[in-house]
């Protein structure tokens, strides 16, 4: 009896059930017809650091945040937030946007920091921001070793600060470590110690002392050759193919650059101020506590009944209260 092959058995077509299709919601995106007077705001903004702050219509802030470049990060909540539906159903509820200019991103990242302090709006996850503030502190010599730097969380008399971002200003003490080695300028007990010294070029206690004085004070020349050295030693270690130095010494340079940056809005002064600006009929305020910039607010006014506010805020102050009036009277919602 012949076997039947592969190719002449009929294979049965089976009936295939039909599944019924589950048609999923689809999320509404973002788009200009969501908050559209908000939106319009948004190429009023400079493209430079700053905080900013979204309202709802009621007036209630919504949202306290911090940009390098105002413009882009506020223009890019009206971008595709498929996967960011907390984000979407904030956006839904904003009508109108304010922001602050600052001169560099450390001093809106502590402007930010200090205003979440005060208050934290609804939709902000965390009172006060991520970044936390130390300073740094020089340690006195012991045990035959020179001083130390050391990043601290409490402040003291003689402390250096306060710089926001913990792991950041690590970074930065690493980087003053690496030319200015403190460490090596004490009384060196152990032949590898001293010759560790000689190899890093260490100098005299006093001049590196005073280098490193010089770096923690901000002197623009210090923090130059400071960073024109770490430059060196980032080419070096490239240069022999050590990559990870390399990347490591690129961390504590861009560390530098971030407690380098200027800032007024926290330990610039100590006790109570009350601080004003004026600038086409918008009155902006400000509140110092503590030595911290942590209340503002923003209202129509006229030039007359804010006078005697505006003469008492102190001069030093002025630039920082115009600028911000200044871009209030932008950003003023039109009739």
């Amino acid at each position: 009896m012949t076997q039947p092959t592969a190719s002449s058995v009929r294979t049965a077509k089976l009936p295939t059930a039909k599944l019924p299709t589950a048609k999923l919601p689809t999320a509404k995106l973002p788009t200009a017809s969501i908050a559209p007077a908000a939106r319009a705001q948004v190429e009023l903004l400079p493209r430079t650091p700053g905080v900013y702050r979204f309202r709802a219509e009621t007036g209630r802030v919504l949202y306290v945040g911090r940009a390098t470049n105002l413009r882009s990060r506020v223009g890019s909540y009206w971008g595709s937030l498929r996967d960011r539906p907390r984000l979407r159903r904030m956006m839904a509820l904003v009508t109108s946007l304010e922001a602050v200019p600052c001169q560099s991103v450390h001093e809106a990242a502590w402007l930010e920091r200090n205003l979440l302090e005060r208050a934290r709006p609804a939709w902000n996850r965390v009172r006060g921001g991520l970044e936390v503030p130390v300073w740094i502190r020089i340690e006195p010599a012991r045990g035959g070793s020179g001083p130390r730097l050391r990043v601290v969380h409490t402040a003291q008399d003689g402390d250096v600060g306060p710089y926001l971002g913990g792991d950041a200003t690590r970074h930065a003490v690493a980087a003053i470590e690496r030319v200015h080695a403190l460490g090596y300028t004490g009384e060196l007990r152990s032949g590898s110690e001293r010759e560790m010294a000689r190899v890093r070029g260490v100098g005299e206690s006093a001049e590196v002392s005073d280098a490193v004085g010089r770096v923690l004070r901000g002197e623009p020349s210090a923090m130059s050759d400071l960073r024109q050295r770490l430059v060196e030693l980032r080419g070096a270690a490239a240069a022999s193919l050590a990559f990870e130095l390399a990347a490591k010494i690129q961390a504590e340079i861009e560390a530098l650059e971030w407690i380098a940056q200027p800032q007024r809005v926290t330990g610039a002064t100590d006790g109570r101020l009350d601080l004003h600006g004026w600038c086409d009929g918008v009155h902006v305020s400000f509140e110092v506590r503590a030595g911290k910039v942590e209340r503002w607010t923003s209202e129509p006014a006229t030039h007359e009944s804010v006078t005697k506010r505006l003469a008492a805020t102190p001069p030093e102050w002025r630039p920082f209260v115009d600028d911000a009036a200044a871009l209030a009277a932008r950003l003023r919602p039109t009739a």
